[in-house]
């Protein structure tokens, strides 16, 4: 199987993490038993928590950290550069030198539906929804569930209530 997967050894896994194959990791940290699916990126200095699930094709960048107990659904998007240029003004292709990690926070038990994107400077609170699709542009509220283009606010869930339609 070793030769689907790039682990650098740099990373650190804890006990019990469940990759599959097609990954690519290097310079991250992932919690005890927390499983990543196929075909999913995680960039050096992102950190993900304990009892996480990360679905297939996504992709964390540097400045990601995810609590514990998040699902983060097929095909999630983290951007951790408001404003992305490829050249300096003189023409040069920018290195890190020219740009900071701009962070991403995703609380405990947060869920992040797939084909959603998260832009840089948010934090997801305890709990919250984030709808399949969304982008989120702005803090989410714990226990809030958000959706849409940009990702706007539908209703709170109790803290200790099971989320129905």
């Amino acid at each position: 199987m070793s030769e689907y997967v790039c682990i650098a050894p740099d990373v650190k896994l804890g006990e019990g993490v469940k990759l599959s194959r097609f990954i690519n990791l290097y310079g991250c940290e992932i919690g005890d038993h927390t499983k990543i699916g196929a075909f999913v990126e995680i960039q050096k200095n992102a950190k993900i928590g304990k009892n996480c699930k990360i679905s297939s094709h996504t992709f964390i960048c540097e400045g990601v950290t995810i609590e514990d107990n998040v699902f983060v659904g097929h095909g999630v998007t983290f951007i951790n550069d408001s404003y992305p240029r490829a050249t300096n003004p003189d023409g040069a292709l920018q290195t890190e030198e020219d740009w900071r990690v701009e962070p991403t926070t995703v609380k405990k038990g947060a869920s992040i539906g797939s084909g959603a994107t998260i832009l840089a400077n948010v934090t997801i609170g305890e709990r919250a929804l984030v709808g399949a699709g969304s982008v989120v542009t702005r803090d989410v509220p714990a226990n809030a569930i958000v959706a849409g283009t940009a990702a706007r606010l539908l209703r709170l869930v109790a803290e200790d209530a099971e989320v129905t339609q």
